[in-house]
């Protein structure tokens, strides 16, 4: 198997948008080489524990009003084109992923990382879930197969916080500054929501490689 980082954060449209792009690459090619790992990358890491209310965290991210209903009528389309849906108007705030991530964390470790993390987009995207919120977490997780008592207790104290949050800044100190970025065999660099023809390009030519 070939090992794949995907760098991301669940609030992040683009990484939403290249998650299904890859997917669909995926399913074209069911032998496909490569083991999934998704690691942390908070984009507003100074973001307060309680989040904020959407319309003024995106008018202070994109320069106002304007440049927010710009840079979001792009993402609509391009969600559109891969047959996502994403309801802006039910999100209200804009979470601290902090836990979200600690539970993507925690999905590893019982083998439910992409399950978890298609339930954190869906649900934020989609639903307009507070995904910083435990209780939703907690029930991600029960949907998912883990032991939902286990990471509602997890929650409530600091368990591999500071482990999450070296991982975000290891992916800053090798340079990454956007997400989704995606790491092949710890060696090639991918970055960005790339269509998915790259990545089935990328996929035959692993599986060439490794044939030959």
């Amino acid at each position: 198997m070939t090992r794949l980082d995907i760098i991301s954060d669940p609030i992040c449209p683009w990484c939403y948008i290249g998650k299904a792009r890859l997917e669909k690459a995926l399913a074209k090619n069911p032998d496909h080489p490569f083991d999934i790992h998704w690691q942390p990358f908070q984009l507003n890491p100074d973001m307060p524990p309680e989040g904020m209310d959407r319309r003024s965290y995106l008018e202070m991210k994109f320069g106002g009003r304007a440049g927010a209903i710009e840079v979001y009528a792009e993402i609509a389309k391009a969600a559109e084109a891969e047959g996502l849906e994403i309801a802006f108007e039910k999100i209200k705030r804009t979470p601290n992923t902090i836990d979200a991530h600690r539970l993507i964390h925690w999905a590893g470790l019982e083998g439910v990382q992409t399950p978890v993390v298609t339930r954190l987009f869906d649900g934020f995207f989609r639903e307009g879930l507070d995904i910083s919120d435990h209780k939703v977490l907690v029930d991600i997780a029960r949907d998912t197969g883990m032991d939902a008592e286990a990471i509602a207790r997890l929650l409530e104290t600091d368990a591999d916080l500071m482990e999450v949050r070296a991982q975000d800044a290891k992916a800053r100190e090798m340079g990454v500054k956007a997400v989704p970025t995606f790491i092949i065999a710890n060696e090639a660099v991918v970055t960005g929501a790339q269509p998915t023809q790259l990545w089935d390009d990328i996929i035959r030519d692993i599986l060439a490689q490794t044939a030959g």
